[in-house]
């Protein structure tokens, strides 16, 4: 699970949402970037915000409470709500919204993925289920908005030929 919450383990995954993208969009991959980098930061920084607001402890930062850590991992502080569920159910949705209209069945092994990165944090106790669930509602609103505004962005501005988008 240590090896499953990190990013390079992922590595394969990033590279085919890459390639499935560039695929379909070709030179609009700078935009996608921009909009994924900005999604992932926006994300990102939102949860840390609601932490320093909220100061829920984590479940393994919890006094009195008695939490099975892997290599002694206690995560930060605050756990309310979990940055890892946002991102990964933004990157989720953006993805659905960008390509999942190409390619059959997408939506499943890509919502499959988000939950086990998901699940990871609860396994390794720095979140409760509710830290998960609200990020991952949290996460899937960023998503939709980020992939939205990106198609609607390649729309206006496509950058290069783009044929093959179907916009």
């Amino acid at each position: 699970m240590m090896h499953a919450t990190g990013g390079l383990f992922w590595m394969p995954v990033y590279l085919l949402f890459f390639y499935l993208v560039v695929r379909k969009y070709k030179w609009n991959i700078l935009w996608i970037l921009l909009f994924a980098a900005l999604m992932i930061l926006v994300s990102d920084q939102l949860s840390t915000v609601v932490k320093e607001l909220t100061h829920r402890l984590r479940p393994s930062q919890e006094p009195g409470l008695v939490v099975h850590l892997i290599d002694a991992y206690k995560g930060g502080m605050y756990g309310f709500y979990s940055a890892h569920a946002s991102n990964f159910f933004s990157l989720a949705f953006f993805m659905i919204v960008l390509i999942g209209r190409f390619y059959r069945f997408f939506f499943i092994p890509v919502i499959l993925w988000a939950l086990l990165l998901a699940y990871t944090r609860i396994y390794l106790g720095v979140h409760y289920p509710g830290d998960i669930f609200a990020g991952m509602l949290v996460g899937c609103a960023i998503g939709l908005f980020a992939g939205k505004a990106c198609r609607l962005t390649i729309a206006s501005f496509p950058l290069g030929e783009n044929k093959n988008t179907n916009h």
